[in-house]
């Protein structure tokens, strides 16, 4: 919802997973590092949605950049694509459902450290 609001491109949870297995793809969870240990999208990395910095991001400004959060009304993930934005990359989006529509959509998860 805020990411639209912000103007910020969006993918709902089934298109990332089609994108997932199309073409590279770097997702970037920004909940807790306790929540990202719990259930996150395979292949995610935890990432401080306040405290990154560019080399915390992939080298490439064309990589696609995809951020999630909690759910659609969590702010985290629209602020944290504006600033990867603000950075110079160019592929930013957010899933705004975030993990809880990844959940509910029944997709797969990565649990652990």
């Amino acid at each position: 919802m805020f990411a639209k609001l912000m103007g910020l491109k969006t993918v709902s949870p089934g298109d990332l997973q089609r994108w997932m297995q199309d073409r590279p793809v770097t997702i970037l969870d920004v909940n807790s590092p306790q929540s990202w240990t719990a259930a996150r999208v395979p292949g995610a990395r935890n990432l401080d949605p306040m405290g990154f910095a560019a080399g915390d991001l992939p080298v490439e400004k064309s990589s696609t950049l995809v951020f999630y959060c909690s759910n659609f009304l969590c702010r985290k993930a629209p602020n944290a694509a504006r600033r990867a934005e603000q950075m110079g990359y160019s592929d930013v989006h957010v899933m705004s459902a975030g993990i809880s529509g990844w959940l509910s959509a029944k997709l797969p998860t990565e649990a652990g450290g």
